[in-house]
Formats: C-alpha cells, sequence, structure tokens
C-alpha cells in the first residue's frame, strides 16, 4: 500500500462510533496514510454510520450521492461504509449506493486495512473495485457462539495526536447519542470501551443486532489501555458500552464488576477524572458507594428512562417500572448528595395515550433531570416493534408531546 494515501472519516451517531473512528484511523495511520479534513482531499473517503433512526441513514445515502464527483475525478478513489448501517443493510448499500466500493460491520473493525487493500488489488479495468462486504453473522440464523466469535472486539493500543481529524457529524437530537455530562473544563475526556454489543433487546432498538451480543473486556486489557493513555499526558476518561453498568467478567471464581473497575482505575497515575454512559436503569449500590467514595469520578448517571407509563415500558421491553426507576433516582440522591441524573425519553411510542404520556411528563417533574434527550419514536425495520405494534400516534401528536415535554423538563432541570 502507497504510503502516500490519504483518508477522510465521517462519523455519524453515537459515541460507539466516535470511538470506533478513533479506532480506525490510528489503524491508518500505522498502516502509513494520512488523514485529511475534507472529503475531496482524500483517496479513501469512509462514512462511519448509525441505524438508530431512518434519518441517519437517510443522511449517508444523500452524503454518498453527493461523492459521484469525487469519484469521478478520483477513478482511483476508495469509498467505504462502517459501522451500524453497514452491518444492517449490506448489499442494499451497493443498490442505492453504487459508487461504494465496501462495506464494513462494526465488528470487524479489524479488517479495514485488509478492506482497503482488497478494493485496491481487485479493481477491474475500468478502474472500479469489485464490491466487498465484510459483516458479522446474522443474531437471529446462527449459533450463538458463532455469532460472538463474529463480532469480533478490536481496541488496539492508541497513540493521541494532532493531524488526525475525525468529522464528527452532529445528526440531530434524534440521533445522537452523546448525553450532556458534566465534564469540567479542558480536555475532553478520551473514550474507553469496556462492554460491546447489547443484550437488552429493547422493542424499538436495532442495537443489539448491528452490534451483536454484549461482551466485556478482561480487566487487565482495560486496565492496560488506561495506563497507556495516561502515559499520552490523558487525564480524564469515559468508560462505555451500550449497556455500560452490566459490565461483568469473570476469571475463575473471581467477578469485576463496574464499581470494581472505578476502584482500580482511580489508583492509576495521571488520571485524575473518570465517568461512565451510558447505564441502563438497574443501579446497584455497590456502583453508588463507588462513586461516592472515590473523588475521580463525577457524581454524575445518565440512565435512560424512555417512559413513565408502565404500560409502554412493557411494550418497549423495559425490565423495570415506572416506580423502580422512582426509587432508584431516590437512592442516588440520597447516597451522593449533589449528585446529578440525565435521561432519555421517546414520545409518541405505538399505542402511547394521553394518559401515559401524562405518567411520563410526572416522572421528569419527579426526578428533576439536569438534562434530558426527547425523541420522536421512528420505527425501524428488524426491530420488534416494527413487528408488533403499529405506529399508530400521529406526527402532529409527537411533535407536541416532544414540545411539551422539552419544556417541563426546561422548568424541572
Amino acid at each position: 500500500m502507497a504510503t502516500s494515501k490519504k483518508f477522510y472519516i465521517e462519523t455519524l451517531g453515537c459515541q460507539m462510533n466516535v470511538l470506533d473512528s478513533e479506532l480506525a484511523a490510528a489503524a491508518l495511520v500505522q498502516a502509513g496514510m494520512l488523514a485529511v479534513d475534507r472529503a475531496y482531499d482524500a483517496d479513501i473517503v469512509l462514512f462511519n454510520t448509525c441505524s438508530v433512526r431512518k434519518h441517519a441513514e437517510d443522511k449517508v445515502y444523500s452524503a454518498l450521492g453527493r461523492l459521484k464527483d469525487w469519484k469521478k475525478t478520483n477513478p482511483g478513489g476508495i469509498l467505504g461504509v462502517m459501522g451500524c448501517m453497514a452491518q444492517k443493510e449490506q448489499k442494499l448499500i451497493f443498490q442505492l449506493a453504487p459508487n461504494v466500493d465496501f462495506v464494513l460491520g462494526p465488528g470487524r473493525l479489524d479488517s479495514l486495512v485488509e478492506m482497503i487493500d482488497q478494493a485496491e488489488t481487485g479493481r477491474k479495468p475500468d478502474r472500479s473495485s469489485s464490491r466487498l462486504i465484510c459483516v458479522s453473522l446474522d443474531r437471529t440464523a446462527h449459533r450463538h457462539t458463532d455469532v460472538l466469535d463474529s463480532f469480533r472486539q478490536h481496541n488496539p493500543d492508541r497513540v493521541l495526536s494532532p493531524g488526525m481529524p475525525l468529522d464528527t457529524v452532529p445528526l440531530d437530537t434524534d440521533t445522537v447519542c452523546v448525553p450532556d455530562r458534566p465534564s469540567g473544563h479542558g480536555e475532553s475526556p478520551t473514550l474507553v470501551r469496556i462492554t460491546f454489543g447489547c443484550d437488552q433487546f429493547c422493542s424499538y432498538c436495532i442495537v443489539p443486532f448491528v452490534r451483536g451480543p454484549e461482551q466485556s473486556r478482561p480487566p487487565k486489557d482495560i486496565f492496560g489501555e488506561v495506563q497507556h493513555l495516561a502515559r499520552q499526558g490523558i487525564s480524564k476518561i469515559t468508560l462505555i458500552g451500550q449497556a455500560v453498568n452490566s459490565y461483568q467478567h469473570t476469571d475463575g471464581e473471581k467477578q469485576t464488576h463496574l464499581a470494581d473497575l472505578l476502584y482500580y482505575i482511580s489508583d492509576i497515575a495521571g488520571i485524575e477524572q473518570i465517568d461512565f454512559v451510558t447505564n441502563y436503569p438497574r443501579i446497584g449500590d455497590d456502583l453508588l458507594k463507588a462513586v461516592r467514595d472515590l473523588p475521580k469520578v463525577l457524581k454524575h448517571f445518565h440512565v435512560p428512562a424512555q417512559s413513565g407509563s408502565d404500560t409502554v415500558l412493557k411494550r418497549m421491553n423495559r425490565h423495570y417500572t415506572a416506580a423502580y426507576y422512582r426509587e432508584m433516582v431516590d437512592r442516588i440522591y440520597g447516597t451522593i448528595p449533589g449528585s446529578t441524573i440525565t435521561s432519555d425519553f421517546i414520545v409518541g411510542f405505538c399505542g402511547e395515550t394521553d394518559a401515559d404520556f401524562e405518567q411520563t411528563v410526572d416522572l421528569v417533574k419527579y426526578c428533576k433531570f439536569r438534562n434530558s434527550f426527547i425523541f420522536k419514536y421512528s420505527e425501524r425495520a428488524g426491530t420488534k416493534a416494527a413487528e408488533l405494534y403499529a405506529d399508530d400516534v400521529p406526527d402532529d401528536v409527537k411533535r407536541e408531546r416532544n414540545n411539551r415535554l422539552l419544556a417541563v423538563q426546561k422548568e424541572s432541570g
């Protein structure tokens, strides 16, 4: 591979994608390539994509279409689609965006350099490349162990330095999953993945299918990565996972949970601030005590509630009640005075009545969230909600509920 190749990565979606793009950029730099900050200056253009909402996918297809001119002026250029949309759409991407050269799922990030090599060496006489797909196995059609093996954890050492620009696109409040968290001043926290995939199977969510089964990294790998970052001068880190507080690693008779990680990482020299996102509403007392007792850990929890109605929560396949969520909030505030909580809500979910929505309003008022991220429900093909329930709340009602809940949050926060 020529060392003069230049690449550009555009990132859409959540903090998982932000980290994946950083890892992809590091791999390409290590392979001798150079990062640039404009697509039209690059030989290789990569889109790291989101599938949480259809709007996110539409933005990618529009952007790919706009690169037709880039392809014409760069007949040797390589265009790749990575991330959740790649795993979900697969061959459909080539049908809707024929200028794409390869599709790479989030569980096969370790194959990125190889895919670029294959796209270059496999070119046809007209200089177009063979269409390549590298994705993980379908979770619903294969044995669990085989699926697990196909979603590979890829966490190489990173050298964080200037000159590796990553263009992160804030799609809108319907798709951006990075919560607003009190991280202090100065440097932005560096992301460290501790879990990959998700086993929650919320009925509205495609993530368990595009990111695969939940896997927890070995503690020694996490400690090694944080130590490596600390030696580079990184002092603030954020531990990330789809349900970060479900972290659990077993080694013989020893079990390690998120609370244990916080104690161990707090002892690493040079690390001054530790954060973690995103939590499923299942916060244990051991985690609360760790956050309370460790000065380096931010006294903040991002815990999506999604609804205040038990009927809607059951339909969403969320395994808790509104009463449990209130009790959890009481324990957080009671154990850690002065702590803050942020949350997510979906309005207009299938079958949500006015009474259901009023229960959500009551929950927001009760919990006094520092902030809430409020989304209108959007049906996603491939989810249980799309299979089982009609998207029967009119869009104007969704908009009204969205605006009202935003106003309630502003008054309560």
